[in-house]
């Protein structure tokens, strides 16, 4: 089994944590894992983007090609589109339908919320209200990443339950409270 996943999104927004807790799943349940250079995330505001490969098997590269794949999780939808030739056919998109506004000259917000669900396999939610309505306003990448988990399918929900509680345990026992009813609000999402 294998899964390739492009994480975007802007930096500042969390995309490294999703990586870490992604990393952190796989590596507790022995799943091979190549994770791409991180790109952007010197720059607060700019874009970021990285491959994330996980695998049963031997993983020769980290990088991904054009419509090789399984999943686009992304913390903006602009970046979500922008990746959207590296999808494969049957790809997932699981994205933020709320904009990071972060250039004059951004497209029309609805423009690319209609474009994104003219694709066949989107799940879109306003994580950053989601997150801010439940006492959580730190917590929107860990409500994409609940959305995202049923479709990592190589790791399992409960593993990156279990990965949370450890990457955040040095922030003390609120910190791991609040990521995981971020993850679990993400996770309901999905059921619904």
């Amino acid at each position: 089994m294998k899964k390739d996943i492009i994480l975007s999104g802007v930096g500042g927004q969390g995309i490294l944590s999703i990586a870490t807790i992604i990393g952190e799943a796989a590596t507790e349940a022995g799943v091979n894992l190549k994770q791409a250079e991180v790109h952007g995330m010197s720059q607060r505001g700019g874009d970021v983007q990285s491959n994330l490969r996980l695998s049963t098997e031997i993983i020769y590269s980290d990088l991904l090609t054009q419509g090789g794949a399984d999943l686009i999780i992304s913390m903006e939808p602009m970046e979500a589109l922008r990746y959207l030739t590296y999808l494969g056919e049957n790809g997932w998109i699981i994205t933020s339908s709320n904009p990071f506004v972060n250039i004059p000259n951004y497209p029309d917000q609805q423009q690319i919320l209609d474009e994104l669900l003219t694709l066949p396999h989107v799940k879109m939610a306003n994580i950053d209200d989601i997150a801010k309505e439940n006492h959580t306003p730190r917590g929107a990448n860990m409500v994409l990443l609940g959305m995202a988990a049923p479709y990592i399918e190589i790791v399992s929900v409960e593993q990156l339950r279990s990965a949370i509680a450890r990457v955040f345990a040095r922030k003390g026992e609120q910190v791991v409270s609040d990521n995981l009813k971020a993850f679990d609000l993400g996770v309901a999402l999905v059921k619904e």
